[in-house]
């Protein structure tokens, strides 16, 4: 499969939803397959926390020839986040005032905000419509908010494991995370390894809310009945923490924990439910029975106020992950409700 890495430059002053601007900014973004003469083909894949804009590398299961998001038919478009790590301005990006990273003067940026980078491109790009926009978690959050600030945009909307407000159980983790940066005593040097063993930490408290009980009894087992060290589950975390810290900064680690918590769709929109009434898109909702982080709740309030969505459970041991690792699932669903045209309600998987 063919991948386009491309970097989009802005050189305009761009106002923030707090009150600060970046002096312009640059986003990271890959394509995949040919956009057809009548550009109806495009789909636009919104990725997670700390993904980047290989979707085809994170969701493998899902993005490929042949695949559900087919790269022989489609034109996918995905961009990496404003403020993460992977080639988007970000903490470490040189900031063109003062000729000097950013590090920790890095503004805090909120969905909107990344959402208005994503628009800014797609305008560039001469995109007027787009046939399928879909995101899981952090993914599906700037996806519903596109959806709703620019209602004709999207055909189909698919919303996975994702809210319409970032609860207070999701904050209370995340500022959990960022606490354990905080006690790292590096996190106040200006420098680019600065927080990364808090970093480490944090990690691995991420990593109990994205998965659950039952995934560690079954895959971080005893080794047997009487061990009281060197457990699996002890190094799993440690060997977890030690992979993050290889790929990611703890600043970027810092904004985007404070992006996914902004997440609000009724914030100056006469509140949540109106905001959610406001979707044109054909929607399809999907939320996984096992996930902590994200509990079913959440996805069954979006099917109740987007107009006519579709809301479907599927089922994984994975807990929150499983909308990385349930390709099968995810797709078998998908491809019924396309099939019904998104007007009926599927029967239960898994």
């Amino acid at each position: 499969m063919q991948a386009e890495q491309k970097i989009f430059r802005y050189p305009y002053a761009y106002p923030l939803e707090l009150g600060r601007e970046l002096p312009g900014f640059e986003l990271s973004y890959t394509t995949y397959g040919t956009r057809n003469p009548e550009d109806d083909n495009i789909v636009w894949i919104c990725h997670a926390l700390t993904g980047n804009s290989n979707a085809a590398e994170w969701w493998d299961g899902l993005v490929g020839e042949g695949k559900y998001l087919n790269s022989e038919k489609d034109f996918i478009i995905c961009v990496n986040v404003l403020g993460s790590a992977y080639g988007s301005t970000g903490p470490l990006s040189t900031n063109p005032i003062t000729q000097k990273p950013y590090f920790r003067d890095f503004p805090t940026i909120t969905v909107k905000d990344v959402v208005g980078t994503l628009e800014i491109l797609r305008q560039e790009l001469n995109i007027s419509k787009i046939k399928l926009c879909i995101g899981g978690s952090l993914g599906g959050q700037q996806a519903l908010e596109w959806a709703v600030e620019v209602p004709d945009l999207f055909q189909e909307l698919i919303l996975i494991a994702s809210n319409a407000l970032h609860s207070p159980w999701g904050v209370a983790f995340n500022e959990s995370q960022r606490m354990a940066i905080e006690a790292d005593q590096t996190w106040g040097d200006n420098t680019e390894d600065s927080g990364k063993m808090g970093m480490r930490a944090a990690r691995s408290m991420a990593l109990l809310s994205y998965r659950n009980y039952d995934t560690y009894n079954f895959t971080q087992a005893r080794d047997n009945p009487d061990q009281i060290d060197d457990f699996r589950a002890s190094s799993y975390q440690q060997y977890q923490g030690d992979k993050f810290v290889k790929r990611f900064n703890a600043y970027s680690y810092w904004i985007l924990s404070k992006i996914m918590d902004s997440h609000n769709v009724g914030r100056n929109r006469g509140g949540i439910v109106h905001a959610l009434g406001l979707v044109k898109a054909k929607t399809l909702v999907l939320g996984i029975k096992s996930d902590l982080l994200f509990p079913l709740t959440e996805q069954q309030f979006l099917a109740r106020h987007i107009p006519d969505a579709v809301f479907q459970e599927i089922d994984s041991l994975y807990g929150h992950d499983g909308f990385l690792i349930e390709y099968k699932q995810l797709t078998q669903v998908i491809r019924a409700w396309q099939e019904t045209n998104g007007q009926l309600q599927i029967a239960k998987i898994g």
